[in-house]
C-alpha cells in the first residue's frame, strides 16, 4: 500500500490549492479514502472521507464549506480542492484508504501565509 501526495506549496490567504493523492498496492474504489492533515506541534486532524462511489460522507468543521473531496477511480486518485484558505489551514496533508492497515504517505506541506 501506498500514498503518494502532492500539489501543495505556499499560498497567500484567500487563495486555492487542489492535492491529489495516487495510491496504490491496493483495490481503490473498494475503499473510503480520507484526508488529513498535521501542523507542527498538533495532533494529527481528519477532514474528511468520501466513499468508493464518490460519495463525501463528512466534511470537519473547520474546513465546511471551503474545502471539497473528490476521487477518480480510474486514476487511483483522490483530491482535495482548498478554497479560502487561512493561515491557520497551515500543515501537511495526507491520504489514506479507510480501515486499511499500512503506512502513512510523505504528505505535501501547505503554508498560507502573506
Amino acid at each position: 500500500v501506498q500514498y503518494v501526495e502532492s500539489g501543495g506549496g505556499l499560498v497567500q490567504p484567500g487563495g486555492s490549492l487542489r492535492l491529489s493523492c495516487s495510491a496504490s498496492g491496493f483495490r481503490f474504489s473498494s475503499y473510503r479514502m480520507s484526508w488529513y492533515r498535521q501542523a507542527p506541534g498538533k495532533v494529527r486532524e481528519s477532514l474528511g472521507t468520501i466513499t468508493g462511489t464518490d460519495v463525501v460522507e463528512r466534511i470537519a468543521d473547520s474546513v465546511k464549506g471551503r474545502f471539497t473531496i473528490s476521487r477518480d477511480n480510474a486514476k487511483n486518485t483522490v483530491y482535495l480542492q482548498m478554497n479560502i484558505l487561512k493561515p491557520e489551514d497551515t500543515a501537511v496533508y495526507y491520504c489514506k484508504a479507510t480501515n486499511l492497515p499500512g503506512s502513512w504517505g510523505q504528505g505535501t506541506q501547505v503554508t498560507v501565509s502573506s
